[in-house]
């Protein structure tokens, strides 16, 4: 009996000025899973959000999308990370916090690890070239149980939101 080959491990890397419509892609695609409208092609926050893609990308300090490429579909995986700059406190004297959001990939791809690639990825970038500490993020239910292996925690505090001047 032949045994399997192993799946070789995702081929990581940094996104770029060219993966701004797959980042929207993706974006969207994630957005439409947690059961928010996304509109047609041509909606306007398609565009709001390349420009927001395109202007962070290039500050590579407290900015970072990591994507996996597949040779037919291009694009199929993606995690975003972002610093953000709070009050320093005791367990953080920068105040420096880190983001993570955006990680989505393409139905055809998925459990093939690449979610968890690019999200480890950020990671590694937050803990070796940020300064960050801690790290949140939302999780959808399905994403919930990669972000705790990861180990990531419900936090003491519950975040709340409220929306303010909706249109």
């Amino acid at each position: 009996m032949a045994s399997a080959l192993p799946t070789p491990a995702p081929k990581v890397r940094r996104a770029t000025a060219d993966d701004v419509p797959a980042l929207v892609r993706l974006r969207a695609l994630m957005m439409a899973g947690m059961g928010v409208p996304t509109g047609p092609e041509d909606a306007p926050w398609r565009d709001a959000a390349a420009h927001w893609f395109a202007e962070r990308l290039p500050r590579e300090d407290e900015f970072a999308a990591f994507v996996v490429d597949d040779p037919e579909l291009g694009v199929v995986s993606n995690a975003v990370g972002a610093c953000e700059r709070r009050a320093p406190g005791p367990r953080s004297l920068s105040g420096l916090r880190g983001h993570l959001f955006n990680v989505s990939t393409e139905p055809a791809a998925r459990k093939r690890g690449y979610a968890r690639a690019c999200t480890e990825a950020l990671l590694r970038w937050f803990d070796e070239e940020t300064g960050v500490t801690m790290v949140d993020l939302n999780a959808t239910p399905d994403g919930a149980r990669l972000y705790e292996a990861l180990g990531f925690e419900v936090p003491h505090y519950p975040a709340l939101q409220i929306r303010l001047g909706t249109t």
